[in-house]
């Protein structure tokens, strides 16, 4: 059973989801709220839930406004008409972004995306404290957003203002700096910096000769020169 609660101002979206929550028997209501205030005093008296259904634009203090100022958020599934919040969504590591009108089947797809995730962090999976809760991530390709299996990315270079996300089979320009991805890839121990332009996934070097990493598929990445001494003691305890 997981308890949930839903932060929109829009009276129909609320009555629309807690009828969607209604017919989810493994889903609990413990409060239907219609703003981000009155969402903030809720956490701040100490409520706590396993999920919160927000939207984002609202009076006084948005979504995603709450989201930052919040110590320790539940899950989030964003609950939004708009698409062009959804990097930043994501950035904030929401489970997941439904823009509205959305169906009851794409309500419980997102409802089984966080009891996917509640199940990777259960107590169980503690014999593997290092290992993020899943591989995927969400970036914005154009006026597409992407999942990414990042186990699957080769390296991630940077283009000025964009940078170039590399898979075997693909490449991806998004619009983004590498630093702010090297943020959100801080979850993936595999990543590491390697040079001021690359950012390398250490599970797919082949060989490393002269400097730079040969990784599968023949693509090759420079180790730069103030990354090699951390870079070599990584390789250690790869």
């Amino acid at each position: 059973m997981l308890t949930c609660a839903i932060i929109d101002d829009d009276e129909i979206n609320r009555l629309t989801l807690e009828h969607y929550i209604e017919l989810t028997p493994n889903l609990k209501l413990m409060a239907s709220l219609g703003d981000g205030i009155a969402g903030l005093t809720f956490f701040r008296e100490g409520n706590k839930v396993d999920v919160l259904f927000l939207d984002i634009e609202m009076p006084h203090l948005n979504g995603l406004e709450l989201l930052r100022v919040l110590t320790d958020p539940p899950e989030v599934i964003i609950t939004t008409a708009r698409q062009d919040f959804a990097v930043d969504a994501f950035e904030l590591r929401v489970t997941d972004y439904l823009v509205k009108p959305f169906d009851f089947a794409r309500f419980t797809q997102a409802v089984q995306r966080v009891q996917s995730r509640a199940s990777q962090n259960a107590p169980a999976a503690a014999l593997a404290p290092d290992a993020p809760a899943n591989t995927d991530l969400f970036v914005k390709v154009n006026s597409r957003m992407v999942r990414i299996n990042f186990d699957e990315v080769l390296y991630v270079e940077a283009l000025s203002d964009y940078v170039n996300i590399v898979t075997a089979k693909q490449k991806y320009i998004v619009y983004t700096t590498l630093k702010a991805l090297e943020t959100r890839l801080a979850q993936f121990p595999n990543f590491i910096r390697v040079h001021r332009s690359y950012l390398l996934n250490t599970q797919h070097i082949e060989s490393i000769e002269d400097n730079t990493a040969n990784l599968r598929g023949g693509h090759f990445v420079p180790i730069g020169k103030s990354y090699q001494e951390s870079f070599y003691k990584g390789l250690q305890r790869i």
